[in-house]
């Protein structure tokens, strides 16, 4: 399945039915007189997050969604039906955006948010509610309000506890596809990951968490270069990050730089969030180019690297303990900051 992380949709509710002019003529009815319905209210049009969705590409397919309009009313006092509502089912974790593409109408966060998108007419009066002691045999009713209509922007942001990011074939997939079942497409060439990709790390003894592997960086990515900058917008998702460096490059410490110039570049806090970083692929080095490479990027990011590599499995339960125990510390530090906003109270 193919990944698609924003975009544009029309949707338009559905206009309110006509109100009805209609009089009683019934055989033996002493007394007649307006008995005209109400028009029935138009389908409103919703979005909602729902489980088992984790890309928008229905909506690359279909742009247009429009609700069902309401019945119109009929004689003998009846009401025309409600039209039926349109329901837009998306991914958790999809922002909805006005046209201009910045000012947000809803951030989907949790499986069954939902958020009025456009709102159904309301139903014309039909003729029996303009009767009145003067006027008993009222000619009019009303038409129908017109449905809402808009364009709007649907975005995708991947909810992840934990997220990989490192400049093109640092070897974020491996890694992804060594600690979780994903299968992520691997190969020896920058960017042969073209879309996020998300794993489930089980540690055992409940410790479980989502990881996700970003597209690479290069330097200006944050501008727009590259493939980095579209998927920038997962990583505001990710609660800590698990920066890899390739060992084997000339130089690891600038590699580290590049990728944290252009975090700090796009914003959105990305640059404020904990991170670990490892070097990988130690597998194809000797014991003394691991210590230099290794001395060269803890004195750019300022911490003692892991030493991991996907291939052989060295050093990788070790970085995800490191990301399990930042994610257990965030928990805790939450939930002591509800008990203290819910202040005590005695039982």
């Amino acid at each position: 399945m193919k990944f698609l992380d924003q975009c544009k949709v029309f949707v338009k509710a559905g206009h309110g039915g006509n109100g009805c002019v209609s009089f009683r003529r019934e055989a033996y009815v002493e007394y007649g007189g307006p008995d005209g319905g109400d028009g029935g209210r138009g389908g409103d049009v919703w979005a909602e997050a729902v489980q088992g969705l984790n890309t928008l590409i229905d909506y690359r397919y279909q742009q247009h969604f429009k609700a069902e309009r309401g019945i119109h009313g009929m004689g003998k006092q009846m009401t025309g039906r409600a039209g039926e509502d349109v329901v837009l089912k998306v991914p958790v974790g999809t922002q909805i955006f006005e046209e201009d593409r910045e000012t947000l109408i809803a951030d989907l966060t949790e499986v069954g948010q939902r958020v009025l998108l456009a709102e159904g007419g309301n139903g014309g009066w039909g003729n029996i509610r303009f009767k009145t002691s003067t006027n008993r045999a009222p000619r009019r009713a009303n038409p129908g309000d017109p449905g809402e209509e808009r364009w709007i922007w649907m975005r995708l942001k991947l909810i992840a506890d934990a997220g990989l990011v490192g400049l093109p074939n640092a070897g974020k997939s491996t890694f992804l596809s060594v600690v979780t079942a994903a299968k992520p497409k691997i190969a020896d060439y920058p960017f042969t990951t073209l879309s996020p990709g998300l794993g489930v790390v089980d540690l055992g003894q409940g410790r479980r968490f989502v990881l996700a592997d970003i597209p690479g960086l290069i330097e200006g990515a944050a501008e727009g270069a590259g493939l980095g900058h579209r998927f920038l917008g997962h990583v505001e998702r990710c609660r800590v990050l698990l920066h890899l460096v390739d060992g084997t490059q000339d130089n690891p410490g600038e590699a580290y730089k590049t990728v944290r110039e252009e975090l700090a570049g796009y914003g959105g806090g990305l640059a404020d969030k904990p991170e670990i970083v490892a070097m990988n692929k130690i597998d194809a080095l000797n014991d003394e180019l691991i210590e230099d490479q290794a001395v060269q990027l803890e004195a750019a990011c300022g911490q003692k690297p892991l030493l991991v590599s996907g291939v052989s499995g060295t050093g990788v339960k070790a970085a995800l303990g490191a990301l399990a125990n930042h994610l257990d510390m965030q928990d805790a530090a939450a939930e002591l900051a509800a008990e203290e906003e819910d202040g005590w109270s005695p039982e």
